[in-house]
């Protein structure tokens, strides 16, 4: 079976590669702390072996999760969404929902943040949207019921 690519901004993989370079350079940190704890001996140092063992275990998987988010990603093409004319992963749409209006930007999973209008392609109202354009009246299924959003454009 085929990978599963992942829709990313260049803004949402420099985040990314950002964020693994400051996870990355942690790990000597943690190292440092691990050693220290080892040389102490005390029922203390059993208490910070523990936590930074913790912490190096949740760095170290951050890193494979960024790293495997990295490997399978395709960067989105902005010239491409502009010009699309629909609505695709890396557009921005603006909506109108009983009066109330709001912009939201499809994106990859990893870039989802609903509170910064960033919604996944795979989430409820970020797959309705997928493929319709300005003027079209979209149902979606959500937790509370059916809403119907009417797109009033598409960049």
């Amino acid at each position: 079976m085929a990978e599963k690519t992942i829709p990313l901004t260049r803004e949402g993989r420099d985040r990314l590669l950002k964020e693994l370079e400051e996870l990355k350079s942690r790990r000597k940190e943690i190292a440092e702390r691990i050693h220290h704890a080892q040389e102490l001996g005390t029922s203390q140092a059993d208490a910070e072996y523990e936590d930074a063992k913790q912490e190096q275990g949740m760095v170290e998987g951050r890193i494979l999760e960024i790293e495997e988010i990295l490997r399978r990603a395709v960067l989105i093409d902005e010239d491409q969404v502009h010009s699309a004319g629909r609505v695709v992963v890396g557009s921005r749409v603006e909506v109108e929902q009983d009066g109330v209006r709001r912009v939201f930007q499809i994106v990859g999973v990893p870039e989802a943040d609903p509170s910064a209008g960033k919604i996944s392609n795979e989430s409820p109202i970020g797959r309705a949207l997928l493929g319709h354009q300005a003027g079209d009246v979209v149902e979606v299924n959500v937790p509370k019921g059916v809403v119907k959003l009417k797109i009033l454009k598409v960049e």
